[in-house]
């Protein structure tokens, strides 16, 4: 498979020209990486929406449910998105010759490049912030503190990816995907989605 992988920059400059209104799709690509990189900052935007949402207190309680039940789910779709992004690198990559030392580096490039997408999402919304009329100037002092904080932590991540990717083209570097195992989805693991007590491993444990 042949991949054009996209540098930092790039992602960040995506990230950023697509916050998305919380009912807007994910836009069409013939291309699998991109499009798997749209799907997973799609999912962060509206998490971001939701976990807003699920903090209001003038609503009633079935509300704040419905709002903590999109939260698992589009969290659930963000997360199956970075594993996505991985595959589809480390199948672009399988031919790569390692090299004597080479590293194993704990975070992957799909862990990276959901963090630049909730980066962007900071960034943007801590901008708002500094643009608001209806506060003190000690707010706006401290948002705006907060942004370039946030702007460096992006610039420093982009250049970590950056380097990751050379380091693992040139053999030098690579990461591997362990999956989620998240229990808490799997009727299989969680005693209170089973219909039967001791399903899975036929214990009912909890791992």
């Amino acid at each position: 498979m042949t991949l054009r992988i996209p540098t930092a920059r790039e992602l960040s400059d995506f990230h950023d020209a697509y916050i998305i209104d919380p009912l807007t799709s994910v836009p069409d690509s013939d291309d699998a990486l991109w499009r798997t990189i749209a799907q997973n900052h799609c999912n962060n935007c509206l998490l971001w929406a939701e976990e807003d949402l699920a903090r209001r207190r003038d609503v009633a309680e079935s509300e704040i449910a419905a709002n903590k039940r999109a939260i698992d789910r589009f969290n659930q779709a963000r997360n199956d998105a970075t594993e996505t992004i991985d595959t589809l690198l480390l199948v672009a990559w399988r031919d790569v010759v390692k090299s004597p030392g080479c590293r194993l580096n704990s975070e992957t490039c799909g862990m990276m490049i959901d963090r630049l997408s909730i980066l962007a999402l900071k960034i943007y919304h801590m901008h708002l912030q500094t643009e608001r009329a209806d506060v003190n100037m000690e707010h706006l002092r401290r948002c705006t503190g907060i942004l370039e904080l946030l702007k460096l932590q992006r610039k420093d991540l982009g250049a970590c990816l950056d380097e990751l990717i050379n380091d693992i083209v040139a053999g030098r570097a690579y990461f591997k995907i362990y999956r989620q195992f998240k229990m808490y989805n799997d009727p299989s693991l969680n005693p209170h989605l089973r219909d039967v007590v001791g399903a899975g491993d036929g214990s009912g444990r909890r791992m």
